[in-house]
């Protein structure tokens, strides 16, 4: 029974390059296949289908109604398909120039990674590093190279860098913080950020105060949003030091003085041992272990 057989995916690409170029002999050298081989993918098709999709008029192939309908329906749906699957080709082929990093640290991503990359590829001779964010738990199916965290677990078989131990720190426009320290707390409301809720209640513990030692401010989803309202307004924001560094740096930022505390939490980056470009993922690994060193090491920050 027709119903129960699988549609060929052959079958419709070859229908679609026949409708792209109203021939069978045209469609059979754009996809390098004989004619009698198109031929035989559209009866497939049509039988599948149960209706004539073209008519043949000597050389011309036109497309029926139902073929026209059929033919507009698949047509970009199809393209997307290819393009993915090329795309994402990857095992069994070895593509020296191209690296997937895939991180749960958009903000980090953001400020840190993203900026810095051109570095990266330059050392390496011009590979392109394709970032992902995503909060999923990642699966020995997902197609990626590197995996850069701080809360996801790895379970397969992968080589591990712990590139940066979070460090906290409280910062604010110069022109708001102006040398002042932790009694600024009081009076200067400090930002939320919800992605994080761990932050504020870490920070205090670590700083010896409490939550009635401080001013509350506005809410933010992500560090990347509270980053903008912290550099511009008479606010607080406590962020990891890595995501602020380069700010401080620019003189966008300052510290409050005696800010500084540690969360207990790790960023690392792993190598997956499937990947096939294993030594640039390694490679990728050391040069953002020097990269989070780096960004940290040059600021003096108050104690």
């Amino acid at each position: 029974m027709t119903e129960d057989r699988d549609l060929s995916l052959n079958a419709v690409r070859a229908f679609v390059q026949v409708a792209r170029d109203n021939s069978v002999t045209r469609a059979s050298k754009t996809l390098g296949i004989t004619q009698s081989s198109v031929s035989r993918h559209l009866a497939v098709l049509e039988d599948y289908l149960g209706a004539r999709l073209i008519e043949r008029r000597g050389r011309q192939s036109q497309l029926t109604d139902f073929g026209r309908l059929f033919a507009d329906a698949i047509g970009e749906p199809l393209d997307t398909i290819l393009f993915t699957a090329k795309r994402m080709r990857r095992n069994g082929r070895k593509d020296g120039n191209r690296l997937v990093v895939r991180t749960s640290l958009a903000t980090f991503a953001y400020t840190v990674l993203i900026p810095n990359l051109r570095d990266f590829s330059k050392e390496m001779g011009g590979v392109t590093v394709d970032v992902i964010s995503t909060l999923s738990a990642p699966t020995s199916t997902d197609s990626f190279d590197v995996l850069l965290t701080r809360d996801l677990t790895l379970t397969e078989p992968a080589d591990r860098w712990d590139i940066y131990d979070e460090q906290l720190v409280c910062v604010g426009a110069p022109d708001c913080v102006a040398g002042r320290g932790l009694s600024a707390l009081r009076s200067t409301p400090i930002i939320a950020v919800t992605s994080r809720p761990d932050i504020l209640p870490t920070w205090l513990r670590g700083v010896d105060l409490k939550t009635s030692d401080i001013a509350s401010g506005a809410r933010y989803d992500h560090h990347y949003l509270a980053l903008p309202a912290v550099t511009t307004g008479q606010t607080l924001l406590v962020a990891p030091h890595i995501l602020v560094a380069d700010l401080i740096r620019q003189g966008l930022l300052e510290v409050l003085s005696g800010s500084r505390a540690p969360s207990g939490m790790q960023y690392r980056a792993y190598a997956v041992d499937r990947s096939s470009n294993s030594d640039v993922a390694r490679a990728f690994c050391r040069w953002l272990t020097r990269l989070c060193r780096k960004m940290t090491g040059e600021d003096t920050l108050a104690k």
